[in-house]
């Protein structure tokens, strides 16, 4: 059959995103000088799955300073959820990523850190298509080449905060008796 005779290709693939949240949060910071930037999950998520099937969205995060913006939308948009961690994410993220190799087709990780090579290596020779999700700039070449493929996060991915303006304080009224 020709290769071009209109045929349509259904891909039936099942993902999950596991988000190193402080890493992502770091990079993008690091990019723009603003701690007020934040990633805009309505347009990377799309971005990232293509017509792939998200099977579930986990941002781990450490810290208790976690956003309930967050948490509500991660919840709503996505039935993701946000992972409190008492240090680093690497530990948590890989043991949801082992745990979930044999439920997923793709699993993206969205982290430009080293620290995530031997994962990626252990995934794939489990069958899994491993991705990466990062700032190319914060992103370590060995985690790019031992991946499956690299989705780059640019800042078509990210939006900034308005800074509240803060009201000027009113200091002492001057009067005719105290000039």
């Amino acid at each position: 059959m020709p290769q071009d005779a209109g045929v349509d290709v259904v891909i039936n693939q099942s993902v999950a995103i596991l988000v190193d949240g402080n890493n992502i949060e770091r990079s993008i910071h690091s990019e723009t000088n603003k701690l007020n930037t934040m990633l805009n999950f309505d347009t990377l998520v799309p971005k990232l799955l293509g017509n792939r099937g998200l099977n579930r969205l986990v941002y781990f995060r450490e810290g208790r300073q976690i956003s309930s913006k967050l948490k509500e939308r991660l919840h709503s948009n996505y039935h993701g959820s946000v992972r409190p961690c008492h240090k680093s994410a690497d530990i948590p993220l890989s043991i949801k990523a082992t745990q979930l190799a044999s439920k997923v087709d793709t699993i993206i990780i969205m982290s430009g850190d080293s620290d995530y090579v031997e994962l990626v290596s252990h995934l794939k020779s489990e069958g899994v298509r491993v991705e990466i999700a990062a700032v190319p700039a914060t992103t370590s070449k060995q985690l790019i080449d031992e991946a499956d493929y690299f989705h780059e996060i640019t800042q078509e991915d990210w939006f900034t905060l308005e800074q509240k303006k803060k009201r000027p304080e009113k200091g002492p009224q001057k009067t005719l008796g105290n000039l």
